[in-house]
């Protein structure tokens, strides 16, 4: 079976979609116009998506549909967090389906998008086919504790640099003194503070250092001041739904065929989250990668994610074997 990226191709199609009087999404769709509909839902939140995203899925059989979020990449406008909240981007989703007249597809996404692909299943479990999740995060309290403390555990060097960014008065509070800085409309203080927040994810996210990865994507300026601000908003406010709802409502989608695929040294979601929801929900293939940090580009991980895919071209099934 198939591990490796298929190769890149372009999009056949740009659109964008006013969703409110504020917030219009870049949407695109690639690969066989007539296949089976998958929709990609990218990290952060805010990460926005990119080109490399069309290539975990085969363009001949799968009709790939990606969109940047609200607030996120080339989506408009850039940052915004009025009206930016997780029922916001669930009802986005629903209309972004209704506009391409897709009956239902197979949900893919992971890290934030993860979060998003649970809460979206369990509104609309009835469009959903299945769904490929990589690197689970919940939003629970103390996940949002890990990555602004946990972390530097074992990655000291790289929370002191996030940390003492901020005046030492302010550090007793680094989130809501690094949200202060982010929503502030100035870009000498929001971009600076963007940048650290976003280096600082990008250096823990993988098992090994990639320079690549940290300088070509996380210092992106679109996509620094998206993930970080949307990032913090989502925090602030605990993603805007109540505690611990995606583990209470996981009976709506159990029924449906899903993977969960986990690096076992993934230091920005860590393993017990993709453990609690994996015994939530048994059904749910379950596969840890045992030499894998969080990014989806590591090797172990991206195999797995274009098998899981595969598995599902192959007999509509999410399971191995």
């Amino acid at each position: 079976m198939r591990t490796q990226l298929f190769p890149p191709l372009e999009a056949n199609r740009h659109g964008r979609l006013a969703v409110d009087a504020t917030h219009t999404l870049y949407f695109e769709e690639a690969g066989n116009p007539d296949g089976m509909p998958v929709i990609f839902l990218h990290g952060g939140p805010g990460a926005g998506a990119s080109p490399k995203h069309r290539q975990f899925f085969d363009p001949d059989f799968y009709r790939i549909v990606i969109f940047d979020q609200r607030g996120a990449g080339r989506s408009t406008p850039l940052g915004e967090l009025k009206d930016n909240t997780t029922p916001h981007l669930i009802a986005d989703i629903e209309r972004l389906r209704q506009h391409l007249g897709i009956e239902r597809w197979l949900v893919f996404g992971g890290s934030w998008g993860s979060t998003l692909s649970l809460a979206y299943a369990e509104a609309h479990p009835e469009h959903c086919l299945g769904l490929v999740l990589r690197g689970i995060f919940l939003c629970r309290d103390s996940e949002i504790a890990w990555f602004m403390h946990g972390i530097r555990q074992f990655f000291p060097e790289q929370w002191q640099q996030f940390s003492s960014y901020l005046p030492e008065a302010e550090r007793g509070d680094l989130l809501g003194n690094y949200y202060r800085r982010l929503t502030d409309p100035d870009p000498a203080v929001h971009m600076p503070a963007a940048h650290v927040w976003s280096h600082y994810e990008g250096a823990c996210s993988t098992l090994l250092p990639d320079e690549a990865l940290l300088h070509g994507h996380f210092d992106d300026d679109t996509v620094a001041l998206g993930l970080a601000r949307i990032e913090a908003h989502y925090f602030v406010n605990k993603i805007f739904l109540p505690d611990n709802s995606l583990l209470a409502n996981i009976d709506r989608i159990r029924h449906l065929p899903a993977v969960i695929v986990q690096g076992r040294y993934d230091g920005v979601c860590p393993p017990v989250s993709a453990w609690d929801l994996h015994q939530a929900w048994p059904e749910a293939e379950f596969i840890v990668v045992p030499d894998a940090g969080h990014a989806a580009w590591e090797p172990g991980i991206c195999a797995e994610l274009v098998k899981a895919c595969e598995r599902f071209r192959l007999t509509g099934t999410l399971k191995a074997g």
